[in-house]
């Protein structure tokens, strides 16, 4: 099992790759893969056949996994992507912006 710095909800900038510099919320996490679906980033064109009588078959645009580490957290007080940091222990552990402390909810 690996860690992913990120949770569902959590609103990212992508920082590698063809969407650099969009921000999107997180939809799905899969900290086994270590990648996360942000709503908007990563669009692909997937070809769908029809499967019942009368239902439309053709090309869906939907959003597609990236790797966890090419987004970057934005701090909901600063407004800037920052690194995470973690205060208190056990069950009272809370991220922290590296850049200005305000913590993530």
């Amino acid at each position: 099992m690996s860690k992913v710095h990120v949770k569902t909800g959590d609103t990212v900038i992508v920082i590698q790759g063809k969407d650099r510099g969009v921000k999107g919320k997180v939809l799905q996490v899969s900290p086994s893969e270590g990648k996360v679906i942000v709503e908007g980033v990563n669009i692909v064109s997937k070809h769908v056949k029809p499967r019942k009588m009368g239902e439309a078959g053709g090309i869906l645009k939907a959003e597609s996994a990236l790797y966890a580490d090419k987004v970057q957290l934005v701090c909901p007080k600063c407004g800037v992507a920052t690194r995470v940091g973690h205060e208190g222990t056990g069950k009272d552990k809370k991220r922290v912006c590296k850049k200005c402390g305000a913590k993530f909810e």
